[in-house]
């Protein structure tokens, strides 16, 4: 395992030399989430990609390439990595070569081949976040920015729960916290498959998920036990993004009112509300047109979406819509998760602050 190196920056102290630590990351996994992850990591000025894998040569070679990212071999073969090279492309080496000389790895390969990459990561003595295609069981421990950035603090390892799950974490963990105690129930309105894959269905039919609970309220259950929450899930033919119908139940003595309720996750990053008659959004696809409007690289939009309009508390039932864009909202969960793990920020507010502000700038926003 490598360690973090220390930067020094002329200038900044009373000695003109302050240590800033640069954490060696590494990404396994050069897809959907793992381009994404890398751009986010790079924007840091406490991180460094130090490498990213890909299977075989392919045209995800050439952003890594146009990137200045060094480019490795997901797999230590020398056939496989000697393809690269045949390809067109340099290759750094196998992942035993990469991980000797990461801090920390962002595992973003494809579901359920976690267990065999553990391994490897542990062998290596290596840091490692996986996805929430994962099983929480896998890791013991899984991750949220706002409900248990502190609990994983110099663990070994973690998974960053899935989109719908840091979704649900994102607007549920405030009204916990200010509640005390919340009971939950939320359908899932699911894309069928990312933009970008053409392998998945349902084309022409409304799918729904057989398995009451669906996953999605066991995980939130996995970063804040204390929320009650059953969930239940639908595919539905759309490429988008996520839409989740939640039903909210408070305890007696709240407090709250929808108006507060809005002001609530107003004061909480990484949500944004907007009244869609006012502002003519009233889609999922109108919000990721919103996302390309405002200059968002890929078109992504980190926060969850929120309805104003759709958000009314009656009683102690609150009902809201909110909207979740697949490919992008666990990206800045997951820079924070390296922080947790590295143990160089204790304070959650604090990392997601660092984290959005450098990823606005990369963006040029």
């Amino acid at each position: 395992m490598a360690f973090c190196e220390e930067v020094f920056i002329e200038g900044l102290t009373e000695q003109g030399m302050e240590r800033v630590m640069s954490i060696k990351v590494a990404i396994n996994g050069y897809g959907t989430i793992g381009k994404r992850v890398a751009d986010a990591v790079d924007a840091q000025d406490d991180m460094e990609i130090i490498g990213v894998t890909k299977t075989r040569p392919s045209f995800g070679c050439d952003l890594a390439v146009r990137k200045g990212y060094p480019l490795y071999c997901t797999y230590d073969d020398e056939s496989k990595i000697a393809a690269f090279a045949a390809g067109g492309y340099q290759c750094e080496g196998g992942l035993s070569d990469l991980l000797e000389i990461a801090d920390v790895v962002v595992d973003c390969s494809p579901g359920k081949v976690g267990a065999s990459n553990k391994e490897k990561y542990l062998a290596a003595d290596v840091k490692y976040i996986f996805q929430g295609g994962e099983k929480h069981a896998m890791t013991g421990m899984s991750y949220t920015s706002s409900a248990n950035h502190l609990e994983n603090k110099n663990v070994q390892g973690t998974r960053v729960v899935s989109c719908n799950t840091t979704g649900l974490s994102r607007t549920l963990v405030p009204l916990y916290e200010h509640c005390g105690s919340l009971s939950v129930e939320c359908t899932m309105i699911r894309r069928a498959a990312d933009p970008g894959d053409s392998a998945k269905g349902p084309i022409n039919a409304i799918k729904p998920v057989l398995k009451v609970p669906s996953h999605h309220g066991p995980d939130v259950m996995t970063v804040k036990p204390e929320i009650a929450i059953n969930s239940m899930a639908v595919a539905v033919p759309t490429t988008l993004m996520h839409c989740h119908s939640i039903v909210a139940t408070l305890p007696d003595g709240h407090g709250l009112t929808t108006q507060s309720v809005l002001e609530l996750w107003k004061s909480n990053p990484r949500i944004i509300i907007m009244n869609g008659a006012e502002t003519n959004i009233t889609t999922t696809a109108e919000v990721m047109e919103y996302a390309r409007d405002i200059g968002r690289k890929w078109g992504d939009l980190h926060e969850i979406f929120v309805w104003e309009d759709g958000v009314k508390l009656d009683g102690n039932t609150l009902y809201y819509f909110q909207a979740i864009h697949q490919e992008s909202d666990v990206i800045p969960e997951n820079v924070d998760a390296i922080r947790a793990l590295m143990g160089t920020e204790d304070d959650w507010r604090v990392s997601v602050a660092k984290t959005d502000a450098a990823i606005a700038i990369y963006n040029g926003i």
